[in-house]
């Protein structure tokens, strides 16, 4: 008999393997469809010269596959750092125990850190946990028990452009280019940033795909509002820089709260609030997805309001013509 279970409840399956029995215990909550499966991968590990059978690893062995993978990121070093917070969690667990950890880390962070942090390092032990499912070094895909903590991504308020000029009035040269710039253009600072005056053509700024969040390229036009600050570029401060310089106007400005991407969302606030569609403002801002700007769709009730008080100006007009036939 290849598979069986036993008192406890646990799957296992066994197998002869040159002359030596290979067994793997599958955890509490794998399925008969997961015994079957690992049966299979095991025999036909079996007849590979190299044969890479599936087990329970320690999940610091299994972080080691996110770590190679996070060398070819973009920010390696930041998704290094994501993942080694989570290292004292891991330490002396296997990979099927891997649903406790989650909510162990969740537990024992909430408080300490963001929902986004928090959901950071999970996504490195679930990214770590796939890989080693796909190498087939688990016999399970223990990255789906590993799950995200809701986050509050909703904003009821953004800057005007009041406070933005407030903000501005205190900065540097350079740092109020780079202020009006995301403010007209929704771009991020690490795009304005590295911004080059080969980015700027007659009518169009050009955000290079390798700036970007999303690895693409976009245009923005270049509004008269905008071409004055566009001498500035490229900026003579850099990122680090320019997060020291805003710091020091909002707070002269007496607007410590304001953070820098803010601008970005006031951009967005202002355009929904003219009326421009979501697709516009998706487009403008460079989301890869609707998804993400519909963040801000909460700020169209002031629009459908309007129309709907119109439109019950309309009935009530209506409908007083009627009652006095």
């Amino acid at each position: 008999m290849s598979q069986w279970i036993d008192k406890a409840g646990r799957r296992h399956v066994g197998i002869m393997v040159g002359g030596k029995r290979v067994h793997r215990i599958l955890p509490a909550s794998a399925s008969a469809r997961d015994a079957k499966r690992l049966e299979a991968e095991i025999r036909a590990a079996v007849g590979r010269k190299n044969p890479n059978i599936p087990s329970d690893p320690l999940l610091t062995d299994v972080m080691t596959l996110y770590l190679d993978y996070a060398k070819n990121l973009r920010s390696p070093e930041t998704a290094r750092f994501h993942a080694l917070r989570i290292g004292r969690w891991l330490h002396g667990k296997r990979a099927s125990e891997s649903r406790a950890v989650g909510h162990a880390i969740v537990d024992d962070m909430a408080g300490h850190y963001a929902a986004a942090t928090i959901n950071r390092s999970l996504g490195t032990l679930k990214k770590a946990l796939s890989k080693a499912w796909i190498k087939g070094i688990t016999p399970v895909d223990y990255s789906t028990h590993v799950k995200r903590i809701p986050e509050n991504n909703l904003r009821t308020s953004y800057p005007s452009v009041e406070q933005v000029k407030a903000i501005a009035d205190h900065a540097s040269g350079p740092v109020r280019a780079a202020i009006w710039i995301a403010l007209l253009t929704g771009a991020r600072r690490g795009e304005i940033c590295k911004l080059t005056t080969a980015d700027i053509a007659e009518h169009e700024l050009t955000i290079q795909a390798a700036y970007t969040k999303t690895l693409k390229t976009r245009t923005v036009p270049i509004v008269p509002a905008l071409r004055p600050w566009l001498k500035y570029i490229p900026l003579a401060v850099n990122f680090e820089g320019l997060k020291t310089g805003f710091r020091r106007a909002r707070e002269a400005a007496g607007l410590p709260r304001i953070r820098y991407h803010d601008l970005r969302h006031a951009c967005a606030s202002i355009l929904i609030n003219e009326g421009v569609p979501l697709e516009v403002v998706r487009d403008v801002l460079g989301h890869a997805s609707i998804k993400t700007t519909e963040r801000y769709a909460h700020l169209q009730v002031g629009k459908q309001r309007q129309a709907l008080e119109l439109l019950g100006k309309i009935t009530q007009e209506i409908t007083h013509d009627s009652s006095n036939e």
